[in-house]
């Protein structure tokens, strides 16, 4: 996928999400900046993830992100990739060790734009996230990356628990419970 095919999937991106519509034109606008993809752009950048969730659809694979102290869903920084599938699966895999990934529909499952605070090497910026959807075995061995504390597959039932109130991985959990995603 490069810029023009995610252009494409982000001005046809549709969801009955309010303000998840609203960021299109702020993703849109990005994508104009030569420097979208890099984390020198320092008011923000492209970033991508993976929802990563099992078959039957009852659980998530979330990181307890060592920076950030958050339950999140597994992703990285674009390093001036533009494909931000291959950004979001590498990631996947990077993050949990994991080889049985599987995605699921080639086409854009969320978008999000979330701040991040500044730390002892970066300033405040936001994240411009494009988030795929992906299938794992739970069964499988997971590895903890040096980006993460812990890493759990959730029950979809104590997600929103674990979470608090991060408005994007409910909507991402309340787009995998409808029953238009496909087992």
């Amino acid at each position: 996928m490069d810029s023009k095919l995610l252009r494409e999937y982000i001005r046809n991106y549709k969801t009955p999400f309010e303000e998840e519509m609203a960021m299109i034109p702020d993703f849109l606008e990005l994508l104009a900046d030569p420097m979208a993809f890099s984390r020198d752009r320092k008011e923000g950048h492209f970033t991508a993830s993976a929802w990563i969730v099992n078959r039957r659809r009852t659980h998530t694979l979330l990181t307890l992100h060592r920076k950030l102290e958050k339950w999140l869903q597994l992703g990285g920084h674009a390093d001036d990739n533009q494909n931000l599938l291959e950004v979001a699966m590498n990631e996947a895999r990077e993050e949990s060790g994991l080889t049985s990934l599987r995605l699921v529909d080639r086409f854009i499952f969320d978008l999000d734009v979330h701040l991040i605070p500044a730390n002892a090497v970066d300033a405040q910026h936001f994240h411009y996230d494009v988030r795929f959807l992906i299938e794992a075995e739970m069964d499988e061995p997971l590895l903890i990356s040096p980006e993460s504390k812990d890493l759990a597959w959730v029950g979809f039932d104590m997600t929103a628990e674990l979470v608090g109130y991060n408005a994007s991985i409910l909507r991402m959990l309340e787009k995998t419970s409808r029953s238009e995603i496909l087992l």
